[in-house]
């Protein structure tokens, strides 16, 4: 049984200084944007927060905004002369910055980052998974087998997330608490635009749109999109597929542009790039589509359902605790463009139908995926790892 949480009563004086740590920031994923906002959201009475990463994109315009103190510790390997300097830089911003908690996002940070925290027997030592290990090699595996125990408490995205690291990385199961992540409702009811956004496209006034949100790489499933999209189009040949993300990996992106232009669906299949702003996107269309092949949770998923789109999405990651089949929308089979297309015309053909999914949709992330639900329970965990710190 995982351990209860506990409402702490601590009080401070001083705000409590947590260190968030991230490999990279260098695309605006879903995890980053999670962190940001969760530095933005925590309350400044009571913690204060730095951020440290090791490589950056500087075009990425979010620099000028950040919400805390942040640092570049280059590093180009982490076993070696390089690795070495930036640790020492590392241990002396924690023990001169008095941190009390190192949280940790991805890999690099977890492992090496990890390691380096906890020797100097400060801070406590949280690590947030956000994956089914997809990014991982063998050196990886090993390498969580022996930092694991470091950890004082470790953060899955979901529950399908938090079994992996019970069962993968043997974790006792009283470390690891699945916090999902939360969505402030309010920017997504002020988002607007959706009209000017439609003609802007030049989309057809019936056209129907179907959105999917993410970046362009192979474990996105867009190459199931396009065989979705041919089903789809005999049918309607008018809809629109719009693909909103960066292009992260030009020869899976010329694998899938070859693909739509031999089967003629340049009309139908449209890619447009990262977006700061997708709920203008999201109110405009008539389906939210997502084909991953793995998740942790989807960000994008539940930003549709808060928009009140109905979805179709795969039954992978924590999809399936999010999206209820049947009910706010359809769960299908990892790569089965063919049950894909088959729910996508149902909710065409059924305005009505689609419509009541949408409703059930936003009423499930009003319930359960708030910001304010995910800062509560997470302020809870840091004051209960405090607390412990203490006693």
């Amino acid at each position: 049984m995982r351990a209860p949480l506990h409402v702490s009563t601590l009080s401070s004086e001083r705000p409590v200084h947590v260190l968030f740590m991230i490999d990279q920031l260098c695309e605006m994923g879903g995890a980053e944007r999670v962190l940001l906002n969760t530095i933005r959201l925590l309350p400044k009475q009571r913690y204060r927060c730095s951020l440290i990463t090791f490589k950056i994109d500087s075009s990425l315009g979010i620099f000028e905004s950040m919400p805390c103190p942040f640092y570049v510790f280059p590093m180009r390997r982490a076993l070696g002369w390089s690795g070495l300097r930036t640790a020492r830089k590392l241990r002396s911003f924690i023990r001169s910055e008095n941190i009390k908690i190192v949280h940790t996002f991805f890999e690099t940070s977890d492992l090496w980052g990890g390691i380096i925290s906890k020797s100097t027997r400060m801070p406590a030592l949280v690590s947030s998974r956000r994956d089914m290990g997809i990014l991982r090699s063998l050196k990886h595996d090993l390498g969580y087998r022996l930092v694991n125990p470091c950890f004082d408490l470790v953060l899955a995205v979901s529950e399908e997330v938090r079994r992996f690291c019970i069962n993968k990385d043997h974790l006792a199961p009283q470390k690891v608490q699945t916090l999902y992540n939360g969505l402030e409702l309010d920017k997504i009811l002020c988002a607007n635009g959706a009209g000017e956004l439609r003609t802007s496209l030049r989309l057809e006034p019936t056209a129907p749109v179907i959105t999917t949100v993410g970046h362009i790489r192979r474990v996105k499933g867009i190459d199931i999109l396009v065989e979705t999209a041919a089903k789809v189009s005999r049918q309607f040949p008018n809809a629109i597929f719009l693909v909103i993300g960066r292009n992260s990996d030009p020869l899976h992106f010329q694998e899938i542009t070859e693909r739509i232009a031999a089967l003629g669906l340049q009309h139908n299949v449209r890619f447009l790039g990262e977006s700061e702003d997708i709920f203008p996107f999201l109110k405009m269309s008539d389906v939210f589509y997502l084909p991953s092949r793995s998740e942790g949770f989807s960000n994008a998923l539940i930003e549709a359902m808060a928009c009140g789109l109905p979805c179709v999405a795969t039954r992978v990651g924590g999809n399936a605790e999010a999206l209820e089949d049947g009910r706010s929308g359809y769960l299908v089979e990892n790569e089965d463009a063919d049950a894909c297309a088959d729910r996508i015309l149902k909710l065409l053909s059924n305005p009505m139908e689609a419509a009541r999914m949408g409703a059930a949709g936003r009423e499930i992330v009003e319930k359960k995926f708030t910001a304010d639900v995910m800062i509560q329970r997470l302020t809870q965990y840091y004051d209960q790892l405090l607390a412990e710190k203490r006693n």
